[in-house]
């Protein structure tokens, strides 16, 4: 059965994506720590990180540096937070967040997603994808 991450990057659930390669998906997660909560994670399934081929897991974290890097740019924090779990959801994912301290690396904070604002959420992906240049489906805008 396919995780909730491959259904968003098939298109069978909705996501809003800031970055898509042929090997790794970004896109704001429902339930965020802070508006600009991104989840990078790779197209194929494989539940834990330290099973992903070694060439995989290096792209997957560059993707993650540079959304981090976008993070830090397109919000008001002091740092850009990272964050594998991978309990919620058996495909692996990095968590990439705004961060002023230290309860963002704690997940039991973030917001349900009936708490969250959609405008503040679109708000966030539109920064994000400005900031990557990429279009609404997280793929450069060149090839949008």
């Amino acid at each position: 059965m396919s995780s909730v991450f491959t259904k968003i990057i098939q298109g069978e659930l909705p996501g809003r994506f800031v970055y898509r390669d042929e090997t790794v998906a970004a896109f704001l997660t429902i339930e965020p720590v802070r508006y600009g909560h991104v989840l990078v994670v790779p197209i194929r399934e494989v539940d834990k990180w330290t099973d992903l081929a070694e060439e995989e897991w290096l792209h997957l974290a560059g993707v993650a540096q540079r959304v981090g890097q976008t993070v830090l740019r397109s919000f008001d924090c002091q740092r850009a937070g990272t964050l594998i779990a991978g309990f919620e959801v058996p495909h692996t994912h990095i968590h990439v967040f705004p961060a002023d301290d230290m309860s963002g690396y704690s997940l039991g904070t973030a917001m349900s997603p009936d708490e969250t604002d959609p405008q503040e959420m679109d708000r966030a992906a539109e920064a994000l994808r400005a900031a990557l240049g990429t279009g609404e489906d997280g793929r450069p805008l060149a090839e949008a």
